[in-house]
């Protein structure tokens, strides 16, 4: 692909999310990231960055698909500045392994978060994750206590 033909990172970031993030075809990653992606993880009790691959992150699309089964991803926002992307979502499926010590209720749970993504080549090269834990954790507590 030339460089006159290559995508814009909007159409990067939107093809990583609705093709890879979403579950739908996790093999994509290889295409659309580079060999090697810094993944800040935005958090404000323990923050760190990861050094991601596309091999890994089909790992961790199937861990999600473990947990959450065919989950539903849904873009709830999305914007482009230049290299940089901004995506919001909403990921919703069933409560199906242990997550955060909770044992699988079998029960819907919603999952939000948001990226910024900079592209570099045609290719995802870096991102800040902040993903809502502190929703998520109050979901496991009210379905656990609903299960007794």
């Amino acid at each position: 692909m030339t460089t006159e033909q290559r995508a814009s990172p909007l159409d990067v970031v939107r093809d990583f999310v609705t093709r890879v993030r979403s579950g739908v075809d996790p093999q994509a990653a290889h295409r659309l990231m580079a060999p090697t992606v810094r993944a800040h993880q935005v958090a404000s009790s323990s923050p760190r960055v990861l050094e991601r691959t596309p091999a890994n992150y089909v790992e961790h699309v199937a861990e999600f698909k473990r947990d959450f089964g065919d989950y539903k991803f849904e873009i709830e926002e999305l914007m482009a500045s230049e290299d940089k992307v901004y995506v919001r979502w909403r990921q919703t499926g069933t409560h199906l392994a242990p997550i955060m010590g909770f044992e699988a209720t079998r029960k819907e749970l919603v999952f939000v978060g948001s990226a910024v993504y900079r592209v570099q080549h045609g290719c995802i090269c870096e991102y800040w994750i902040q993903q809502e834990w502190l929703g998520l954790l109050k979901q496991l507590e009210r379905n656990a206590q609903a299960d007794h």
